[in-house]
């Protein structure tokens, strides 16, 4: 299993973040590999559906997420899955005294099949897209 785990502070209060953050088809602008997220199904809450497709080393691919725990103003889980990866995507959020938000947000991949073989190949380019994808997040959520 492949790990990507990054921590951010944004100065926004935890309500905005939270509530930004529970729709996840906002990675379109804050995940720099996301070419397109859609609902498919539910109001956002644990059992909604999302197609999410994205771009990873030049290629194209799609997962399709479900949202399997939602703990207001706290937690975000979704689980997403193709035929060669499951990915559980975490976000925890906790209030500091002076008004930000830090937000943990992890991503584990557990990859199938003969991808399971490339995998360790890949993480110089997953730690490299999980700097990206942290310093995009800020910059993001600052600017709600």
């Amino acid at each position: 299993m492949m790990r990507l785990d990054r921590t951010v502070t944004v100065r926004q209060p935890l309500d905005r973040v939270f509530g930004y953050l529970a729709d996840f088809t906002t990675t379109e602008q804050w995940d720099p590999g996301t070419v397109r997220t859609e609902r498919l199904s539910g109001d956002g809450g644990v059992g909604t559906r999302y197609r999410n497709v994205s771009r990873f080393l030049g290629r194209r691919t799609e997962l399709d997420y479900v949202v399997v725990d939602l703990l207001s103003p706290r937690l975000i889980r979704l689980r997403g899955r193709n035929a060669t990866v499951t990915a559980t995507d975490t976000m925890q959020l906790a209030a500091a005294d002076d008004g930000t938000t830090q937000v943990r947000y992890r991503a584990e991949f557990e990859f199938h099949g003969p991808a399971r073989l490339a995998a360790p190949l890949l993480r110089p380019a997953l730690k490299r897209f999980g700097d990206r994808a942290a310093a995009q997040l800020r910059a993001t959520l600052d600017a709600l």
